[in-house]
């Protein structure tokens, strides 16, 4: 019971861990004790950077790329396997959001956000299915899907295909989950809500009045989305399969 929350030994990668609520994750899992924890993002020297800033809680490691598409899947599962022949956790958190009026709304801005919050997190568990089932031997490997509140609820904002991939991939979640329960591997998922980062520059540089219309009078903190991902990373979320924890200060029941 001690040692519910450790990550004593286990090796990380958290995609889009180079900043926000990715960078939140990866110091939460060093701090606990995390052998190693990989990160991802598309520029090279912020990714460095921020794998430098986080080495002072653990062994951090940048493998920086662009992982929206298939070839930016495979390199980075190349990389990895590279190094690691196992990995205990998986956190896909690389996303994106694009908002434009109804009428004037972009195929491509369509394609991106679709492609790298719903295909990226399938098809780069499936390529890293080899180390995941190795380290499934020894115990629960976790695989932990960042989803959002604008998945469960319907936000105000012209983000269409934002909304719609995130629930696609709180459903994909559970499907997964059904899938590799049986081989020792947990699927779950987590649906923040206002956390300051550069995708969520509203709650960044407005806090105090993005604050007003939370329950909890604030937004997420480092620690809120920390302690979240300890817990499902963790021996104390193995038996979380297919669920999602909403993490966002009661919002979602005050839209």
């Amino acid at each position: 019971m001690q040692n519910l929350f450790s990550l004593e030994g286990r090796v990380a990668v958290v995609t889009g861990g180079s900043r926000g609520i990715g960078a939140m994750i990866a110091k939460g899992f060093l701090v606990y004790g995390a052998k190693r924890v990989y990160i991802t993002g598309r520029k090279a020297a912020a990714c460095d950077a921020a794998a430098e800033e986080l080495s002072q809680y653990g062994e951090c490691v940048s493998l920086p790329g662009d992982i929206s598409t298939m070839e930016g899947v495979q390199g980075l599962a190349s990389r990895l396997l590279e190094r690691e022949p196992k990995l205990d956790i998986l956190v896909n958190n690389a996303g994106a959001a694009w908002g434009a009026a109804f009428d004037e709304f972009p195929e491509s801005g369509w394609d991106k956000v679709v492609d790298l919050n719903m295909k990226t997190p399938f098809f780069l568990t499936q390529a890293l299915m080899a180390p995941l089932r190795a380290a499934a031997k020894d115990h629960v490997a976790k695989v932990i899907n960042i989803c959002s509140i604008d998945g469960q609820s319907v936000a105000k904002e012209e983000t269409y295909p934002y909304g719609a991939s995130k629930a696609g991939l709180l459903h994909l979640t559970k499907r997964m989950a059904l899938r590799l329960a049986p081989e020792n591997i947990a699927v779950s998922a987590i649906a923040p809500g206002a956390f300051a980062s550069d995708m969520n520059k509203v709650a960044r540089d407005h806090a105090e009045a993005v604050s007003k219309a939370i329950p909890a009078g604030r937004i997420g903190t480092d620690e809120d989305m920390a302690g979240t991902a300890i817990f499902l990373a963790s021996r104390a979320g193995d038996y979380v399969m297919g669920s999602a924890v909403t993490v966002d200060g009661g919002v979602s029941f005050a839209r």
